[in-house]
């Protein structure tokens, strides 16, 4: 990296690990604020997320009803509070960069955000739903599903997390590009690697083990990489 703009003081490491600290704790009293906010309407947020379900998940401990509410209460006060936190780390990060790398800090945060929203809105209105109705019809003749409200709310945040998470991949390709250590070229030649890391992650991630499931995450994930070569030739 190279030395921040001139102009700007040095800082010790005693000055730095109080400003870390001061930004951590603002960003703490941001997510505590959120999940109290939030803890009003968990209930109406279990209701939506439990919809593919369609029906109450049952308990079997005393207090797993309590766990999954403010579990759910804290996840969603975290997503709420998400603009501060990352305002904070940037906050923290940003005077230790050059003026060309905070610019493209500055653009990669919103298409960061806006990939990973688009990633857990296919997750939510394609994965959930598919992967939900395959796993509750599995052999009914065989087993009982009556799914725990803990393993339930567990199992599509993390499904969403995770697709989200994986739609980050042209950006990382475009900064990877931008930064000189791959090329279009070699993306391209390499097509055949990508489609088999694709292939496991899109194995890994997926909740089923149907082969239908696993090609509606590998197709977006495919026409992913393809918008990755395209990003890396911008860059």
């Amino acid at each position: 990296m190279s030395a921040p703009d001139s102009g700007e003081a040095a800082m010790s490491i005693l000055e730095h690990l109080r400003e870390l600290r001061s930004r951590l704790l603002k960003a703490a009293v941001a997510l505590a604020v959120t999940t109290l906010l939030t803890s009003y309407f968990a209930g109406d947020i279990i209701k939506f997320l439990i919809q593919p379900y369609g029906n109450r998940l049952q308990t079997l401990g005393p207090t797993e009803n309590v766990i999954t509410y403010f579990r759910v209460a804290l996840l969603s006060g975290a997503a709420l509070a998400m603009p501060v936190i990352v305002y904070q780390i940037l906050a923290f990060v940003i005077p230790g960069l050059t003026g060309a790398e905070r610019r493209w800090l500055y653009v990669s945060v919103p298409f960061t955000t806006l990939l990973f929203v688009i990633g857990i809105l296919f997750a939510w209105f394609v994965m959930v739903p598919s992967a939900v109705g395959f796993l509750a019809n599995f052999r009914q003749d065989l087993f009982l599903n009556e799914w725990t409200a803990n393993e339930y709310t567990s199992f599509v945040v993390s499904v969403a997390f995770w697709i989200g998470v994986s739609f980050q991949t042209p950006l990382v390709i475009f900064i990877l590009a931008k930064v000189g250590l791959v090329t279009p070229g070699f993306l391209a030649r390499n097509w055949r690697f990508a489609v088999v890391l694709i292939a496991v992650l899109a194995a890994v991630i997926t909740p089923t083990v149907d082969p239908f499931n696993m090609a509606l995450l590998m197709l977006p994930l495919l026409g992913l990489y393809v918008l990755s070569i395209v990003l890396a030739m911008l860059a």
